[in-house]
């Protein structure tokens, strides 16, 4: 079974991240000749994965509050917005806060295979492929094969159809490695998501594996019974899922933001297009999930804002729904959510639904159960929600926009969710380009960032010319 990391270790952990972060960040000089041999130079491996790990989380969220605007899950209070009307900003903090930890998943990769430490390195291997496929899906062609070790300070950029392959091999040898049971160190609370619990990483790699493959739908490579022997293959119940978890010394920075919401610095506004959603008013159905997911204005309603409209004409905080303390999503030491049972769920429902549509509405059905539970929603709100006509339509009557519309749901504030919405060519019902949208995009919803402004001064050879209506390669 899976336990809880007691914080007093989980303190320690990071804390050794931390004094060894000087040594594995940045640029590190080779060819210093006056070594001194009490002073490492190199960090060792458990310091590796701590950072790691827990920066790994971290980008997660660095990445969704970027994504989760373009989602419409969140909404800017400020009118026109560059977040809102999807301007192209660069992000460049989010691109180098992404290599610095796959640059030390390649330090620790090179580490563990020389002390022969198999699990580590699977570890490695998966954590280096969540981080990847996250700059993939955010740029598409980046730096890979010549981006780590200081090689080269201007590095071709690999193809990111490509990568998508590297992608599968970094999982297929992580699921070798730790399959194994050929273990020389242990791995304990240096691992800030499952504390070295090695079947659950192995269950994490074939769910990171059907994420990945599903991907593929809009491409002639798409194969769904693949997507569905990963499926087989991952997780059995919410508590198998794959989380970061915060500390009372290390808030969940979903919770820093409706912290900061408390004290004027606005951020974490609830979008109309996701209250509407769940209110009624889209889908003819009252969600039960809203106030375990955010909060309620002073008034006790569920009140969205317009994206790209601003608060209009609600100057005041509690006139609209926020992020707030005390919710699933940003408490103080909620878990910050990287891949997870009920996403599996709709994974499957997906691959499932044109050749086995009874399995697809099993797996739609326990998709939505699996989120109402885990965020806290009573049995009997559940059992009134799925036997609603408006869920419980039968295996016959299941349609992709059914599942996409609850996996929509219930990737709140997940970056998945934009992967979706560009597969799903954002169809969700009522969901409309937002006010004041940048008037470049023809009325679009952008398809990609543009590159940080790091890579076009320094590296403009190789950087791509493109622009945010360019399709990555599996969005054609």
């Amino acid at each position: 079974m899976l336990t809880k990391m007691k914080y007093k270790n989980k303190s320690v952990a990071i804390l050794l991240a931390l004094v060894f972060l000087p040594m594995i960040n940045g640029c590190e000089s080779y060819l210093d000749i006056n070594k001194d041999p009490n002073n490492p130079t190199t960090a060792p491996i458990t310091g590796l994965l701590a950072h790691a790990s827990f920066e790994t989380g971290d980008n997660v969220q660095n990445i969704s509050n970027i994504t989760s605007y373009y989602m419409q899950y969140l909404a800017s209070p400020n009118a026109a917005s560059s977040s809102d009307t999807q301007e192209p900003v660069p992000y460049d903090q989010t691109w180098f806060e992404l290599y610095d930890v796959m640059t030390d998943l390649s330090d620790l990769e090179v580490q563990a295979g020389e002390l022969n430490a198999r699990n580590y390195l699977g570890i490695a291997k998966i954590l280096k492929a969540i981080n990847l496929g996250l700059t993939i899906d955010l740029w598409g062609n980046i730096p890979y094969t010549e981006a780590f070790f200081a090689e080269t300070l201007t590095p071709a950029y690999d193809s990111d159809q490509v990568l998508y392959d590297t992608l599968q091999q970094l999982l297929d040898e992580a699921i070798v490695m730790l399959g194994s049971g050929e273990f020389t160190f242990e791995v304990g609370n240096d691992d800030f998501i499952y504390e070295g619990d090695i079947d659950l990483w192995i269950k994490t790699a074939h769910a990171l594996k059907a994420r990945y493959l599903l991907h593929l739908s809009k491409t002639p490579e798409f194969n769904a019974a693949n997507v569905l022997s990963a499926i087989d293959k991952s997780y059995a119940d919410n508590v198998e899922d794959a989380t970061v978890s915060y500390f009372e010394e290390q808030i969940n920075p979903w919770a820093s933001v409706a912290q900061a919401n408390d004290a004027l610095i606005l951020g974490g506004w609830i979008s109309e297009q996701l209250v509407e959603a769940m209110d009624g008013t889209s889908y003819g159905v009252v969600d039960p999930r809203m106030p375990y997911m955010f909060g309620e204005t002073e008034n006790g309603e569920f009140v969205g804002t317009e994206n790209g409209a601003g608060r209009g004409d609600a100057p005041e905080q509690g006139a609209r729904s926020t992020l707030v303390l005390g919710t699933y999503y940003s408490s103080r030491t909620s878990p910050l959510e990287i891949i997870t049972y009920a996403e599996c769920k709709f994974i499957e429902a997906e691959a499932a639904l044109a050749t086995n549509p009874a399995r697809a509405y099993n797996a739609y059905l326990n998709g939505i159960i699996a989120h109402m539970e885990k965020v806290g929603v009573e049995s009997d709100e559940i059992q009134a929600y799925i036997s609603n006509p408006a869920v419980a339509v039968g295996a016959g009557a299941l349609t992709s926009d059914l599942i996409m519309k609850e996996k929509y749901l219930a990737m709140f504030l997940n970056p998945e969710s934009w992967v979706d919405g560009r597969r799903y060519d954002y169809n969700y019902k009522d969901m409309t380009a937002p006010q004041n949208l940048n008037p470049n995009l023809g009325g679009q919803f952008l398809r990609r960032l543009i590159y940080p402004e790091s890579e076009t001064q320094r590296n403009g050879l190789n950087v791509p010319n493109v622009n945010l209506l360019n399709r990555l390669w599996w969005d054609k």
